[in-house]
């Protein structure tokens, strides 16, 4: 919020928005992705917008937009936009072919003009998909039995990628039973919501942070008691209603 957004500029720390699910949301009267110093976007297939794989960095910080264009190319300073860029790096280093200079270890993640044409054609879609999938969420959460599940989740300006699926309570007989139905439903979903749950328990996050993990309590329950289930614009209203009804009996 802004009290957040106040207190970064005071520390002088630049404020990076993760809008990987949120194309379309909005925060107050602002769109997300439009206020932190740099904001990304995913065009992974199942994503708000695809482009097959890729993605999208957003900033108008001049230095930071020319840092990623080098980025996205191998690190090849052939890559900046402009010219007084490519001249510095040239100058600095007269033993080095200016075509081939790698100003950062980096990878090619550029995107092809193929995935332009998908992302722009599905853009003309994207505020419609939206409100579909706004219209799926509210009836997931009405639908659901507030005592087994939590529904009263903050969903102003929200742009909904998924339903998610939260017990109210722990309760691993619960759990046991709602992995059993979806699976026997055919109804793919992710435990832990999106990415492997509380990132701290990942070993990569363990070998730097150690027991850290243990200190967000919500976090935890999300990451054995939560699921990810996909919302797309062409799931049938009369689907979501019957799996509702099917949770809800469990």
């Amino acid at each position: 919020d802004q009290r957040l957004l106040d207190e970064l500029k005071q520390r002088n720390i630049p404020p990076i928005e993760d809008c990987c699910e949120a194309h379309g949301a909005t925060y107050g009267d602002r769109r997300v992705g439009s206020m932190g110093w740099a904001s990304n976007f995913s065009f992974y297939y199942a994503h708000h917008l695809s482009t097959v794989e890729g993605g999208m960095v957003c900033t108008n910080d001049d230095e930071l937009h020319e840092a990623i264009r080098i980025y996205r190319s191998h690190g090849m300073v052939r890559e900046a936009s402009q010219q007084a860029t490519k001249d510095h790096y040239t100058s600095e280093h007269p033993d080095l072919n200016p075509d081939f200079i790698f100003a950062y270890p980096a990878y090619n993640v550029r995107g092809t003009e193929l995935n332009a044409v998908i992302g722009l054609n599905q853009l003309k879609r994207l505020d419609d998909n939206n409100n579909t999938r706004t219209r799926n969420l509210k009836l997931f959460l009405n639908g659901l039995d507030p005592a087994k599940y939590q529904t009263d989740f903050a969903v102003e300006g929200s742009s909904n990628y998924a339903f998610t699926l939260i017990l109210r309570s722990p309760d691993d007989i619960l759990r046991e039973r709602v992995e059993r139905t979806l699976r026997e439903l055919k109804v793919e979903f992710r435990r832990g919501t999106a990415g492997g749950g509380n990132q701290l328990r990942q070993p990569y996050a363990r070998q730097r942070f150690g027991e850290e993990y243990k200190n967000y309590p919500f976090t935890n329950h999300v990451h054995f008691y939560g699921w990810y289930i996909g919302n797309y614009p062409d799931l049938e209203p009369e689907k979501i209603g019957q799996l509702c009804k099917t949770l809800n009996t469990l």
